[in-house]
């Protein structure tokens, strides 16, 4: 058992001072708010509950700033496709393992405290099944047990190139899975995750591009009504597909054919008309927003000021992993909205309100929802994620409350985080994860060899 006592905590009722938290077994089991710090007590000043990336590509964490040179074309996310098949076709497991661990320890060290992997590396460099059909969860089980943040594997079924079943591109051979492959696939998954403490799993139909609609019919039930995750109208030029092959948009599409509901999640959902923002919302599904991956691909910017008015929900992710951090991905958010309608604190949500608060408070919920995680954040029964922010930095010093996560959020960033509990277990401390430098060691030794 572990005492902590926060000078100031927010909890789900607003923030409260002398903060006394228990932990046992991972879990929050008591939490009482007025107290003074007892004997015992390991006292910090403020604390905030962790959050969740609830949509990772860890492999992509290995190209990071590899595709940054134009090319004799227009620079697309099709163009950037290219080089992520050619990355992703030169990974052994060992690889995946490093860089996911890598990942890993600096999402903890940012601020998130669980991971939706969104897990589509699944065969051999030429295709071929392993003998394990899980063996990269394998791996990426082996990089969230490492580190210690919290996972909710969401193995991915991919089947063709584009709509209409068309035949896959040579590039994504190492996803390309039947659905009898898939079913094997998840069988095996599940054994993965059930050594892992508070560990889940879903499943990720990679979208309506890589999965025909008897395919996306026949996997639904193997999520076991658990959470299912797709990628949908990320492109214009996806969404102009879509029309051609279907005569709706992807939104449009999946509203109509499945039983998008509370268990659903979005991803990116960046090119909507106002009747599918409306419906969505409507739907209960959380939208999976990606604000720094969704501005390096030049995807657009999704319509978040009319998505939280129609009463939307919404968590962030890391996606592609270019750049990693709570703050980033929540103030690429709010940029973004201001640069779209040019105004400013366009997601506060009313006047007066913290804009830091509004985004922290939507990114928890919707992240806990889309992770089927039950209770969030800091309260009885719930995982012990919590996030201590350093009261000295510079853009917190004499402020508390919401205008000390607006101080981080938008003047501080990651290196006012102090220290971090996943699952009650303290594994970041002033500033720096337990396993930083290994992982650093072990990850730049595959990059090295990857990209020469």
């Amino acid at each position: 058992m572990t005492r902590l006592h926060f000078a100031c905590a927010l909890l789900p009722s607003g923030w409260a001072n002398d903060v006394q938290v228990v932990v046992a077994d991972g879990t929050i089991a008591s939490l009482t708010a007025g107290v003074a710090p007892a004997a015992g007590d390991e006292r910090h000043q403020l604390a905030i509950p962790g959050l969740a990336s609830l949509h990772s590509h860890a492999f992509q964490r290995g190209m990071a700033g590899l595709a940054e040179q134009r090319g004799d074309t227009t620079d697309t996310f099709w163009t950037w496709r290219e080089t992520m098949y050619r990355f992703a076709l030169t990974m052994t497991p060992d690889d995946v393992a490093a860089v996911a661990t890598l990942l890993y320890v600096e999402m903890l060290e940012r601020g998130f405290t669980r991971v939706g992997e969104f897990h589509y590396l699944h065969h051999d460099r030429d295709g071929s099944p392993y003998a394990n059909p899980a063996e990269m969860a394998v791996r990426i089980a082996e990089a969230t047990e490492a580190s210690g943040i919290g996972l909710t594997l969401l193995p991915s079924f991919y089947a063709h190139g584009t709509f209409g079943g068309a035949a896959p591109h040579a590039g994504q051979r190492r996803f390309i899975c039947s659905v009898d492959q898939f079913a094997a696939l998840m069988a095996a998954s599940r054994e993965v995750i059930r050594k892992l403490p508070g560990a889940n799993i879903g499943i990720a139909p990679h979208s309506l591009r890589a999965v025909a609609p008897d395919e996306l019919t026949a996997i639904i039930p193997l999520a076991e009504g658990a959470p299912i995750h797709i990628h949908a109208a990320e492109q214009v030029r996806e969404v102009d597909d879509c029309l051609a092959w279907s005569g709706q948009r992807p939104v449009e599409w999946l509203l109509d054919h499945v039983p998008v509901d509370r268990r659903w999640c979005l991803i990116h959902a960046t090119h909507m008309t106002e009747r599918e923002v409306t419906a969505l919302a409507a739907s209960g599904a959380v939208a999976g927003l990606c604000p720094i991956t969704e501005a390096s691909l030049g995807d657009g910017i999704f319509s978040a000021h009319e998505f939280l008015a129609a009463g939307g929900r919404f968590g962030v992710g890391t996606d592609s992993n270019v750049l990693i951090g709570v703050a980033d991905e929540l103030r690429q958010l709010e940029y973004g909205q201001r640069l779209k309608h040019r105004e400013r604190n366009v997601l506060s949500g009313r006047p007066g309100a913290s804009t830091g608060r509004a985004l922290f408070d939507h990114a928890l919920a919707g992240g806990a929802q889309a992770l089927a995680q039950g209770n969030a954040g800091l309260v009885p029964g719930a995982r012990a994620d919590i996030v201590s922010l350093d009261t000295a930095h510079p853009s917190l010093a004499g402020r508390s409350g919401d205008a000390a996560l607006d101080g981080w959020l938008f003047a501080a960033g990651g290196d006012a985080i102090d220290c971090v509990w996943a699952g009650g277990d303290k594994l970041v401390t002033g500033g720096r994860h337990r396993l930083r430098d290994r992982a650093r060691e072990r990850f730049n030794a595959s990059i090295r060899r990857l990209v020469t």
